[in-house]
């Protein structure tokens, strides 16, 4: 199937750039643009796209208000938000993620990576910029969490062993190989996470290894 996606951004020239990118791609297609954040969060709303690429600084309203718009705490039915933006600054990075988006990715981490995170996004994956990852997972705590309150003691041995994986960037696919389970073993143990940990997806289960120290060496 084809993963249709919306492009947020109110420089013309970057949409033209990023709609070339996608759609060189057979499985990939842009279904719409948007120069603000209002036109993006109405446009997102009325057409429903997989995944969403949305810029930090726009008019009206800025990227972090549009994903929370679309992906925040208590949005029924919620899309998926990548924020695409050339500024990694930490604020940013933190809002973005606690905002809801699925991804955080440079404009000049490359065609390849901007393919690669659209594509996690729709396949329910997260991805965020290698340059920014470790920096991002040491610092990041999940929002509305207290220090100390999701032990490590309520996975079992399996879930975290799921946990250090995707701690250290692996995909669903790659955990599966490493474990020698399948997929769907895999997408049932991150649920089961969530749920014990009272998370909402992958990036703050990752957050969450590196600030109770599942990963090793972390």
């Amino acid at each position: 199937m084809t993963i249709r996606v919306l492009l947020a951004d109110d420089q013309a020239m970057v949409r033209g750039g990023l709609r070339l990118i996608l759609e060189d791609q057979p499985d990939i297609t842009v279904v719409a643009e948007a120069s603000d954040g209002v036109d993006a969060v109405a446009q997102a709303r009325r057409l429903r796209p997989d995944v969403c690429l949305v810029d930090i600084r726009m008019p009206r309203l800025d990227g972090l208000q549009v994903t929370r718009a679309l992906a925040g705490p208590g949005v029924v039915d919620p899309l998926r938000v990548i924020v695409v933006t050339t500024f990694d600054l930490d604020e940013y990075v933190y809002g973005a993620l606690r905002g809801g988006a699925v991804g955080f990715i440079l404009k000049d981490a490359g065609p390849a990576l901007l393919v690669e995170a659209v594509r996690a996004a729709d396949n329910g994956d997260a991805l965020v910029s290698p340059s920014i990852t470790l920096r991002l997972l040491r610092h990041l705590t999940p929002a509305g969490t207290p220090p100390g309150h999701r032990l490590v003691e309520a996975l079992s041995r399996r879930e975290t062993e799921v946990v250090r994986a995707l701690a250290r960037g692996r995909t669903n696919q790659e955990i599966a190989a490493e474990l020698f389970i399948s997929l769907s073993t895999v997408k049932s143990h991150l649920s089961g996470i969530q749920t014990k940990l009272g998370l909402r997806n992958r990036v703050e289960i990752a957050a969450w290894a590196w600030e109770n120290r599942v990963v090793d060496g972390a």
